[in-house]
């Protein structure tokens, strides 16, 4: 009886949507079935369809780039700060609050003031560059399919790095200090100290640190929405936001819910990998 609502939550709000996903993916379900209710059994045309489009291998290409740039990006310099906030100084814990931000701005409108500050006429990061004459002419970021992925990827990287500094922090807090007091008397100080004893007690955080980014960043719709819709010329287009376009822009409802079934598929490998990963570091 504890559990009833849980799972009555879980069951009404998560599967029936995933469930009904999975059945929309392979009908011909459009505007004309909220008016007629039919939505005929089309089986796996919608994938085929997808398949074939040269727009899906495009998607699928920039979902790994923007999900390897991110979670590589956030990764590091989140375990960057982590060991920085170790050691103890004033306004620590002030300095590791204010990272907190970007989780407690709402996504679209940390978007909105990312556009504006990367937009290319009068965007404070063209002008700063200009001003400091590391630049000659102003970059379009958002408006050049060369670089408008790149852009996307660095706001991203801004927003997951408080969930990854929060983590690890933690995760280094966890680690005794007789540990390190021990290694300084065999001589591991600095480097040595973080390859020997750092990273082999840190590495079941990482595991999970990562596999949770992965999942997180392969579903990321709204930074990509507020920055570029996709564009330009589809070089920020992913799974998620084409998904997005085929539902609520072209109204190709059993489409975008097949797309988005790919989606759910990829998200459910790494879900797994977290579960035999966490399970595995509870065994140990």
């Amino acid at each position: 009886m504890f559990l009833a609502p849980a799972i009555i939550y879980v069951v009404l709000f998560f599967g029936y949507p995933v469930f009904k996903n999975v059945i929309m993916g392979s009908q011909d379900y459009t505007t004309k079935t909220f008016f007629t209710g039919e939505a005929p059994w089309v089986g796996i045309t919608n994938y085929v369809s997808i398949f074939s489009r040269s727009l899906f291998s495009t998607a699928l290409i920039n979902t790994a780039l923007f999900t390897v740039g991110s979670i590589l990006g956030q990764f590091i310099i989140g375990l960057a700060l982590a060991l920085f906030f170790r050691r103890r100084f004033p306004l620590n814990n002030v300095l590791r609050s204010l990272l907190l931000l970007p989780w407690l701005l709402p996504l679209i409108a940390s978007s909105a003031v990312w556009k504006w500050i990367l937009d290319q006429d009068s965007g404070v990061l063209n002008q700063s560059l200009l001003f400091l004459h590391v630049i000659n002419a102003p970059i379009p970021w958002l408006s050049s399919p060369d670089v408008a992925l790149l852009a996307v990827v660095i706001v991203n990287i801004w927003l997951g790095i408080p969930f990854n500094v929060t983590i690890l922090y933690g995760g280094l807090q966890d680690i005794p200090e007789e540990l390190y007091e021990a290694g300084a008397l065999d001589g591991a100080t600095g480097w040595k100290s973080f390859r020997h004893i750092t990273w082999p007690n840190l590495r079941p955080v990482v595991t999970v640190v990562l596999v949770l980014g992965v999942v997180y960043t392969l579903k990321v719709l709204d930074v990509i929405l507020g920055l570029t819709g996709g564009g330009p010329a589809n070089s920020t287009q992913t799974l998620a936001t084409y998904s997005y376009h085929q539902s609520f822009v072209e109204f190709s409802f059993g489409t975008g819910a097949a797309i988005s079934n790919i989606l759910i598929v990829i998200s459910l490998t790494f879900a797994f990998i977290y579960l035999r990963v966490n399970r595995r570091a509870v065994d140990e």
